[in-house]
């Protein structure tokens, strides 16, 4: 029997270390979050919306809720744990008030997106995230990846306390 060459091994090697990394595409690893190691996956904008969400308080904002075809259907379908390779990806906006449609409506009561302030993703591998849940995290501020390990941190502890019984996600499907 004949052993492999070197370069055999080599390639062997660096293709399991590899496989494990999630095909969440992007462009580059300087684009990956700092903690989970997610991108932003190409194309996401297009993906179907799940829900939409107005958050109060110090955040006061909008968010639209998109999903890839993995999580929407297991949103639909009501699938719990979440299959890997789901993916949610979370829009948000600040949330103001719409003089231009006020004025048509003739009192306050309009609210429009603003200024975008962020965009979160939740990326499902249970193996490779089996410590939170089975959920990868990122955050894009300004068009830019939020390289604040804290941050990041905060993600998982935060999906634990609140949802916990639905697989770690807040967001409840709107047909």
């Amino acid at each position: 029997m004949r052993w492999p060459s070197s370069q055999a091994h080599i390639a062997m090697a660096v293709t399991c270390v590899l496989a494990p990394a999630p095909a969440v595409a992007g462009s580059t690893d300087d684009d990956r979050s700092a903690v989970f190691g997610v991108k932003l996956p190409a194309g996401y904008r297009d993906w179907q919306l799940i829900s939409v969400t107005h958050e109060a308080g110090g955040l006061n904002g909008i968010r639209a809720i998109l999903g890839n075809d993995v999580a929407v259907r297991a949103f639909r379908d009501g699938t719990r744990p979440f299959p890997d390779s789901a993916i949610i990806i979370r829009l948000a906006w600040q949330y103001v008030a719409s003089a231009e449609n006020n004025a048509v409506f003739g009192q306050a009561q309009s609210f429009v997106p603003g200024a975008a302030t962020n965009v979160q993703i939740s990326v499902k591998d249970s193996r490779r995230y089996a410590g939170t849940g089975g959920w990868g995290y990122g955050q894009f501020e300004d068009g830019k990846l939020s390289r604040s390990e804290a941050l990041l941190g905060t993600c998982a502890s935060c999906h634990d306390r609140a949802a916990k019984a639905d697989d770690f996600v807040f967001t409840r499907y709107a047909p």
